[in-house]
């Protein structure tokens, strides 16, 4: 466990900065960029962006504050921190609101310059927290970053407006300095980004020179100083990136189009939070990926599924609520059985819910949210990393299968980022899309429901091939022929063969494992898509302290490996930390009849580490210490 920051102890384990301001203050990239001169330093590190809902929320309002927490450390980190060490407040909405989730004797950085009467109002501060005492508890580190901002730019040609905006790169600066990592990254990058506008450019940079020459030169005061994260030691060598979810789920998409041969047509309609896949893949035409913004969740869908009727590999996302509305046409694909991947970026419901909070609440959808019989595959991803692997994993069974496959990430995945290795392309297994594009020897009718008698999968042909010409659709089809058939015993076939056909893809598929501690024992906690990270830490420090304890982490959720039931069967306790009220633990008991507790969250935050420590001492109850690690 870690000291208190303020022992300004040089050399830190690990460490938790949290940057906080207005939307337009920059803070995001803001803190992409200090992640990235941070990731170069060869630190272990996971980031959290935690936006608020508003697109234009009034400046200094509540609502309105933006946030981008970052843990980094000398070792392989599994989550953006349960409590920051640094909170860099730039005016005081983002203090009022940020404040409570400081470590007890946290270092606060704030902008002096935006603490006036109008802001605290919007604040809802009867006084100045910078004087009435309520930081006492803190190490404050006041400095007037708006003024020294513009200060540091006042030679450069800009606009009061523009001024104001460098005081994101200032505070970079600062912080960059405090940790002891290199300007000279997030230079480039402005060199680049800024390249056609000479002062924005040279304005920007100056603001991140003068931020951390302020932290060389001016005595900041208490325990405030400089410090030192070392590179992370126990993760292997090779060549890493930073990675989001969203981008390395565009990228698994790219490489499994590659894999397959086929033309990826990525159809979807702009919403929080999987709006980032549609803009990602559109920049990826050099690799064949067709893009599609469609008028509506509907059409979205839609041609995604037209698509893969013509032999393409059809893609669609959205998060829960456009999931509804593409309901049918997912029918659809199960009704003709076509491949289709449908990515749904998870976010808190119901309805808009919270758009930019996490959550895992749409399993019930996935699983069983269909009218008729419709079961699909569907997959979970754990991390940033693993969504790139996933992604191919999703498209190989769709193809295999000739069905569509639900893909589950959610908004603290899609928006995290952590280092990420690199992968040797050339290792990839190539899938087989199966597709038959060319005429058959024989001249009998051509039957679009004949089978494969190992998968159950039907063949896949391409419309328009000689002698192969056929007709698919929503109305059930004769399980012979392909022909339209309303007669019952064929429907009841054709149902068991859809079920049997997915039941089937768990002879496919890895067998359960478990990702820490022993295979049997007084307890195991189970879990799914982005609660690996706090459970992984968690279980590891309650391991550390003698408890019997491991973790289970399971991404292919229908259907389920092979082996889990009897896995499950060898541990005494089970818990089953969700963000949502249960679904995971639901579907468990409906497969296993399994005695389980379950641990809910559903406030839109991720777990914090302490959280599921407290239920894995309470399962095996004894006494809890307190925990403040990282």
């Amino acid at each position: 466990m870690n000291a208190p920051i303020a022992i300004a102890e040089e050399e830190l384990d690990s460490v938790v900065v949290r940057f906080a301001g207005d939307s337009g203050d920059g803070v995001q990239l803001l803190g992409s960029q200090f992640t990235v001169t941070t990731a170069l330093a060869g630190s272990g590190l996971s980031t959290f962006p935690d936006f608020p809902a508003e697109i234009r929320a009034p400046a200094g309002t509540l609502f309105g504050v933006s946030a981008y927490q970052i843990k980094f450390g000398a070792r392989q980190i599994f989550t953006s921190g349960d409590e920051p060490d640094v909170l860099v407040a730039l005016n005081p909405a983002a203090l009022s609101t940020n404040l409570p989730l400081l470590c007890e004797g946290g270092v606060v950085i704030v902008d002096t310059g935006s603490f006036v009467e109008r802001n605290l109002k919007k604040a809802e501060y009867e006084s100045n927290p910078l004087e009435d005492g309520s930081l006492d508890g803190y190490r404050v580190m006041p400095v007037d970053i708006t003024k020294l901002a513009v200060e540091s730019v006042k030679d450069m040609g800009l606009s009061n407006k523009e001024a104001h905006r460098c005081k994101n790169m200032w505070a970079l600066g600062l912080t960059v300095w405090m940790f002891s990592t290199d300007r000279a990254p997030i230079i480039e990058w402005l060199e680049q980004k800024f390249a056609k506008n000479d002062k924005v450019r040279l304005a920007n940079i100056a603001a991140l020179n003068a931020g951390h020459a302020y932290g060389e030169t001016v005595e900041a005061g208490g325990d405030v100083k400089q410090y030192r994260v070392g590179a992370a030691e126990d993760i292997e060598p090779g060549l890493y990136r930073t990675v989001t979810g969203s981008q390395a789920l565009s990228w698994g998409l790219a490489a499994a189009s590659q894999l397959s041969d086929l033309q990826m047509v990525f159809a979807s309609y702009p919403i929080t939070p999987a709006s980032p896949l549609l803009h990602i893949l559109s920049q990826m035409k050099q690799f064949g990926v067709l893009t599609f913004q469609a008028e509506d969740e509907i059409a979205a869908v839609a041609a995604a599924l037209g698509a893969s009727y013509a032999g393409s590999l059809g893609v669609t996302s959205s998060s829960g609520p456009g999931i509804a509305l593409k309901g049918e046409a997912i029918g659809l694909a199960i009704s003709t059985e076509l491949p289709l991947v449908i990515v749904n970026s998870q976010r808190g419901g119901p309805s808009t819910g919270l758009p930019t909070k996490t959550e895992q609440s749409d399993l019930y959808q996935a699983v069983y949210g269909r009218n008729g019989d419709a079961p699909v595959p569907v997959l979970a991803t754990s991390s940033p990393g693993d969504c790139f692997y996933t992604a191919i994993e999703a498209v190989r069974l769709a193809l295999k299968y000739m069905t569509p496959v639900m893909l589950l990430t959610d908004g603290y995945i899609a928006n995290a980022a952590e280092p990420w290795a690199l992968p040797d392309v050339s290792k990839l297994d190539p899938i087989d899309s199966g597709l038959l594009s060319e005429p058959r020897e024989s001249e009998e009718d051509f039957n679009p429901f004949e089978r494969d008698a190992d998968t159950l999968a039907r063949v896949w042909a391409k419309v328009g091939t000689a002698g192969l010409e056929h007709r698919i659709g929503g109305i059930e089809k004769s399980f012979d022929s392909g022909h339209i058939s309303y007669a019952p015993e064929n429907h009841q076939k054709m149902t068991d063969t859809r079920r049997a056909k997915i039941d089937g893809i768990a002879k496919d598929i890895p067998h359960q494992e478990v990702d820490f501690g022993p295979k049997s024992g007084r307890l195991a906690i189970v879990g799914w898509g982005s609660t690996y990270g706090p459970i992984a830490r968690a279980v590891r420090v309650a391991a550390e302290n003698g408890h019997d304890v491991s973790h289970i982490h399971i991404k292919y959720i229908n259907p389920l490996p092979e082996n889990l039931g009897d896995l499950l069967d060898g541990f005494d306790q089970i818990l089953v930390p969700e963000m949502n009220m249960g679904q995971l633990i639901t579907v468990l008991r409906d497969h296993y009849l399994l005695h389980a507790t379950p641990l809910h969250k559903v406030s839109g935050q991720p777990f914090k580490i302490a959280e599921i420590l407290r239920a894995i001492y309470a399962q095996l109850d004894v006494d809890a210490p307190e925990y403040k690690g990282h």
